[in-house]
């Protein structure tokens, strides 16, 4: 059975939170995912930085 995932350090920046997880292989991985209705944007990031700066460039249009 999986663990679900734990999300930690999450920040929101505008409609995108950016949280911090470890994978099934106890890495650990950064992910910015839209909340907004009706978009779909989630996208995982080795790096934080990396993270928070999709989620500073993103634009939805949902």
């Amino acid at each position: 059975m999986a663990r679900p995932n734990r999300f930690t350090n999450v920040l929101r920046i505008g409609p995108v939170q950016v949280g911090t997880h470890y994978d099934g292989r106890g890495r650990t991985k950064h992910v910015a995912a839209c909340t907004a209705p009706g978009c779909d944007f989630s996208v995982d990031y080795h790096g934080r930085a990396a993270a928070e700066l999709a989620a500073r460039t993103h634009r939805c249009n949902p």
